[in-house]
């Protein structure tokens, strides 16, 4: 069993024996079919994933790495708001007419702003600082921008990501950590998408600074289990589960914007059989 398996497993139980439910309050999800999307739900989970040990990766069923890495590249590298450049369809129901999410996620990434060093966006000065003050407290991302939410197509889930190095004894290289901060998440469809999309960035991240990947500190405010996931959650927990599939970089790639999902590499890669047209609630 890997360790995200055994996290996620522990998150759900809690949930499903401990959490709270929105039923009957006035919630803005609704299903295809109009009806409220109500959900059982705790606040304030956190998770730990060392990625010295192993890549978090949920072997119950499988993550599919390469698409999740696609989505990231598209906010972090590509800094894009237009699904047309990305290869998954995972957010045509918040696009518009033209493809465009509005003024979300890689959006937010690419703002400009001048700096005694130059200009530069939010992922540019994360690289920039990791390269000249690597052990500054300032290094982070924030997507969630009050003046722009009337204008995104969602307001941001994953909306801030803040870096911290750490110099341990007798050690050569750096160690690069990383906290995600997540204000909503729909636990079945998102969570091991989320978590180990935010591996690979810490891991591409790290390997362009020179470092060695660490800790990714997952925070939720809000983790749920939506009304109808709620059988294909229990279903899932009950699975026999896997040890974690070992995941690499391209070792050449020293430029964060020269990785593509190419240089994802995954070898032995276990997992149980994927849940198929699982609802989303919109």
């Amino acid at each position: 069993m890997s360790q995200a398996d055994t996290i996620f497993c522990t998150m759900c139980k809690e949930i499903l024996e401990h959490g709270t439910t929105t039923e009957g309050a006035a919630v803005r999800p609704h299903w295809e079919d109009g009806s409220p999307a109500y959900t059982k739900k705790i606040f304030g989970w956190v998770s730990r994933y060392d990625l010295r040990k192993e890549f978090p990766a949920l072997t119950l069923r499988r993550t599919a790495l390469k698409s999740a890495m696609d989505e990231i590249l598209w906010i972090y590298q590509k800094k894009s708001n237009n699904i047309a450049d990305l290869n998954s369809h995972i957010w045509d129901a918040w696009a518009d007419e033209n493809g465009s999410i509005g003024k979300a996620y890689g959006y937010q990434i690419g703002q400009v702003a001048h700096y005694p060093e130059g200009e530069m966006d939010q992922m540019d000065r994360v690289l920039y600082d990791l390269s000249h003050t690597p052990f500054s407290r300032r290094i982070m991302t924030n997507t969630y921008t009050f003046s722009d939410l009337h204008e995104m197509g969602l307001y941001p889930c994953a909306y801030s990501v803040t870096y911290n190095v750490t110099q341990e004894a007798g050690k050569q290289r750096p160690t690069l950590n990383m906290i995600l901060n997540q204000r909503s998440q729909d636990v079945l469809a998102a969570n091991n998408w989320n978590v180990c999309q935010y591996a690979i960035l810490l891991m591409m991240v790290a390997q362009v600074s020179r470092m060695e990947a660490g800790e990714l500190l997952h925070v939720i405010a809000d983790a749920h289990i939506y009304d109808r996931h709620i059988p294909l959650v229990e279903e899932l927990i009950s699975r026999p589960a896997y040890p974690a599939p070992h995941v690499w970089l391209t070792p050449s790639v020293t430029n964060f914007y020269d990785f593509t999902t190419a240089d994802l590499h995954v070898e032995n890669y276990e997992h149980g059989p994927q849940i198929k047209n699982i609802p989303i609630a919109i």
